[in-house]
């Protein structure tokens, strides 16, 4: 049911992107959800959907009170790839046509196998719409038996093809990350949760890469471009949002992160090789060079 309804949720958004700022009325948006869902649709139901859309998205459907055509203001912005409203429909629509196409696409489609934990994903998105606490079995990768955990579920966040959600942990007494992959059952209470005043998901994030919650200090990494070609994808795909580009030191192309180090980061440094070149701190220098080595030393001849 929950995954009906986002799929409705997804097409209402995506009608009012390909309609432009121009939006459509009533009458219109009614034929076209008749047309595609083959059931009658009220106004009082649109704007059921409308309050949806703006909570589980963010994402706020206007009315222009002169002409009574809705619309979304920031159309652009709803449909860049970049956006991350944006990418969170893309992947619900992308799903949805595999599934759709699998038969008439038969051997034209290649997907990774993703281990994202899409099962307990809607579930997890409803506690958080609704402001129920979850009870989750869990499965940490360091422990041979499960735990199981009451969460006051914040908010959903997506790294390196998991998803994970971020929540107050009622028995630890603090925030925590939990893998949604790493979940074996879930169940939403019926006990109810304020949220932090002024939560914010990306402000939280802002000096971590990955899914670490921020502990100590943010420095600033700055770090060399091999070659033109490097510097063209480090520019297309930030190593974190904070990146800036410094200009051109005589040998190549300088860029600068402002995070607190951990070890999602060492291994994203590190996967890019010879390719770019740590600068300073010493210390993460020293970190990255010492971690390269090592792993060199396994596939040196005895």
């Amino acid at each position: 049911m929950v995954t009906e309804l986002l799929q409705k949720y997804i097409w209402l958004v995506q009608t009012f992107v390909r309609a432009g700022e121009y939006g459509l009325d009533l009458n219109e948006i009614c034929n076209k959800w008749e047309d595609r869902f083959d059931t009658p649709y009220s106004r009082r139901t649109f704007n059921n959907h409308r309050d949806a859309v703006l909570s589980v998205f963010g994402i706020m459907i206007e009315c222009n009170r002169s002409t009574n055509r809705y619309f979304i203001k920031y159309t652009e912005d709803v449909a860049d790839e970049n956006a991350e409203n944006a990418w969170l429909i893309n992947t619900f629509t992308v799903n949805n046509l595999l599934r759709l196409s699998k038969d008439r696409l038969s051997g034209r489609i290649a997907v990774e196998d993703i281990p994202s934990g899409h099962m307990f994903l809607t579930g997890v998105m409803e506690a958080m719409d609704e402001g129920h606490e979850i009870i989750i079995t869990y499965q940490k990768y360091t422990k041979t038996e499960s735990e199981t955990f009451t969460l006051r579920p914040y908010a959903v966040k997506e790294f390196a093809k998991r998803w994970y959600v971020i929540a107050y942990c009622k028995e630890r007494k603090g925030l925590r990350v939990y893998g949604l992959d790493r979940i074996k059952s879930l169940e939403m209470t019926e006990k109810k949760f304020k949220m932090p005043e002024n939560f914010d998901v990306d402000e939280l994030f802002s000096t971590s890469f990955g899914i670490y919650i921020p502990e100590g200090k943010p420095m600033l990494i700055k770090y060399r471009a091999a070659n033109e070609k490097e510097s063209k994808y480090l520019r297309d795909l930030p190593i974190h949002r904070s990146q800036e580009e410094l200009g051109h030191d005589g040998k190549g192309n300088v860029f600068q992160i402002f995070v607190c180090p951990n070890d999602n980061l060492i291994m994203e440094f590190c996967k890019y090789g010879n390719r770019i070149e740590i600068l300073e701190p010493q210390e993460m220098r020293t970190m990255i060079g010492d971690t390269l080595k090592a792993a060199a030393e396994q596939y040196e001849t005895k």
